[in-house]
Formats: C-alpha cells, sequence, structure tokens
C-alpha cells in the first residue's frame, strides 16, 4: 500500500473510533457528511460505507463526484454546503481550508458533532462560534495518536519510497 494512503488508513479509524465514543447512537444507519475526498475523505468514506453509514461526500470536482456516486455513495458539491448540513448530526471534515464558517455552523442540527481531521490550519474557521450544543472535535495528529506503529511505518515507507524515486537508494 502506497505509503501516503497507509497514513490515511489510522486517520479515518481513529475518526470512526472518535465518532463511536463521542455519539449515544450507532453509526449504522445514521446519515453521516464527508467533505472533501482527497486520501483521508475516501478511506474514511468508504470505511463508513461499509460500517452501514449513509454517507454523504462533498466535492468539488465533476471526476471525485463520479468517483464517489460510482462508489454507491451520495455526492455533494463542497461550495454549496449551506444547503445540505442542516441533514447530518455528524460531520468529518478532511479539507485544509476554512469550509465550515459562521453561516455552514449555524446549518448543523442541534447537537451535532463536527470531527475535524484536516491539517492545519483545519477546516473549521476559528472565529466562528458553534451553536449551542454543536461540538466540535479538532482530531490533528490522529494517526500517531490512534494507531502510532501502523503510522510509523507509513511514515518510513513512504520516506523510501520517495528516496527510490530520486534514485538515492
Amino acid at each position: 500500500m502506497h505509503g501516503s494512503i497507509a497514513y490515511a488508513v489510522p486517520t479515518a479509524e481513529g475518526a470512526i473510533q472518535i465518532a463511536m465514543e463521542q455519539t449515544d447512537v450507532t453509526l449504522h444507519g445514521l446519515p453521516v457528511l464527508v467533505i472533501g475526498y482527497g486520501r483521508i475523505g475516501s478511506v474514511l468514506a468508504n470505511k463508513l460505507s461499509a460500517l452501514g453509514v449513509q454517507v454523504t461526500v462533498s466535492a468539488r470536482s465533476c471526476r471525485d463526484i463520479a468517483r464517489i456516486e460510482a462508489a454507491g455513495m451520495a455526492a455533494a458539491d463542497t461550495r454549496r454546503l449551506t444547503e445540505i448540513l442542516d441533514g447530518f448530526p455528524l460531520v468529518f471534515n478532511t479539507v485544509p481550508a476554512a469550509v465550515l464558517g459562521a453561516a455552514e455552523l449555524a446549518k448543523l442540527p442541534a447537537e451535532s458533532l463536527v470531527i475535524d481531521l484536516a491539517s492545519q490550519p483545519g477546516g473549521i474557521d476559528l472565529a466562528a462560534t458553534p451553536p449551542a450544543g454543536v461540538r466540535v472535535i479538532h482530531a490533528l495528529s490522529l494517526p500517531g495518536k490512534a494507531a502510532p506503529v501502523t503510522a510509523s511505518i507509513a511514515v518510513r515507507d513512504t520516506i523510501y519510497a520517495i528516496l527510490n524515486e530520486e534514485g538515492i537508494l
């Protein structure tokens, strides 16, 4: 498995663990939004789908939207989040840009949970205050926390692959 994808696996598993620990319902059948369909978003969406979650994934490119739909999941346009956020009690963000500002957070249902997996600066506007009842968890550096051995192996393998590509090894 390519290192960057291998690093996405502990992130996805750790995110699911957090969601299970922080909610009082099963994930099975729950409508969940994954924002972004890059390495982490795609792995996370597939793992959630395998658990029977009603997964919607937002993306910007037509190519990604086609891939999401081909995988049997619902797709949405990331640029139009305010139109759909009211239907998701659980949201995972993987986009490292402020895609969730005050307007978007205000659209979330009461008692919803947002788990931000994006690298710095994260995907939630730090100046935006979530409405009462909406919880936000910034789950940065998750691979090293959820599965440190697997994460370190993925980093090692990625470094070796880069050194091989550059002809250094």
